[in-house]
């Protein structure tokens, strides 16, 4: 599929920096013409520029960190975070939880609640697993290790035909504009799991504001609720209560 074949070529080419065609020709399995072309289209996207026998990144991006490295920062303010968001659930809700180190907390604050999660994160599952009163779907896939979900173009389109009260979201970055993640993998998951909801709900710490990751999955005013610690920066508080996003910021 072209689109998947663009998404992966940018990211190949932001995680690398520089790339000659000849070795995207040759990773991606396809014609210098159709190389070409497809670096034609990127060109236009903003992130990437041609140079002499090849192309180079115009931006330096957040690189995809393993989930055993996240895990292991502090984890107070994931708690709060997921915590608020936890209290937004009611008896007979239906949401989605997506992957990511935050986003498993939110279990512990609906663990006696007799709700429906979705949900592409094995850590989420896993604590799941023993509450008869949580309906608890899995979306199909192929086993992420590095992000431990469920990826995949499979994972999307299941996703799309499912709606949702809540979606609670994690990002690697969000800008003053975009929300963004650094795994190519769960790119469509997050975009259909934002795309069919009631509200989506971003949960992230206040490091993640001003860091500009691989791919924008969202606008930043697709989300009803941003849930936050108070070291988000000011600029970013104020560009929030001033728009029409919630925002909670947890101590």
């Amino acid at each position: 599929m072209k689109s998947r074949r663009l998404t992966e070529m940018e990211s190949y080419i932001l995680t690398h920096g520089s790339v000659p065609m000849e070795e995207l020709r040759d990773v991606f399995k396809i014609s210098m013409n159709t190389a070409r072309r497809d670096i034609t289209e990127l060109v236009q996207g903003g992130r990437i520029e041609k140079v002499y026998g090849g192309v180079k990144a115009k931006e330096k991006v957040s690189p995809l960190v393993p989930y055993d490295v996240r895990s292991s920062a502090p984890s107070r303010a994931k708690e709060a975070i997921a915590l608020a968001a936890g209290k937004m659930v009611r008896d007979g809700d239906i949401i989605f939880i997506d992957s990511g180190t935050t986003t498993p907390y939110i279990v512990e604050a609906v663990k006696d609640k007799h709700i429906t999660i979705i949900t592409n994160n094995i850590e989420v599952m896993l604590r799941v697993l023993d509450n008869e009163n949580i309906r608890l779907i899995m979306l199909p896939g192929e086993v992420h290790r590095k992000t431990r979900s469920i990826t995949g173009e499979d994972s999307a389109a299941y996703l799309s035909h499912m709606n949702t009260k809540y979606a609670f979201m994690a990002a690697t970055g969000a800008s003053m504009t975009n929300v963004t993640n650094s795994s190519p993998l769960e790119y469509s998951i997050k975009q259909a799991a934002v795309a069919h909801t009631d509200k989506a709900v971003l949960l992230v710490t206040g490091n993640k504001f001003g860091v500009t990751s691989l791919l924008s999955y969202a606008s930043l005013n697709q989300f009803h609720t941003v849930i936050t610690d108070s070291t988000i920066p000011p600029e970013y508080r104020d560009h929030l209560e001033n728009s029409r996003v919630e925002l909670k910021i947890v101590d």
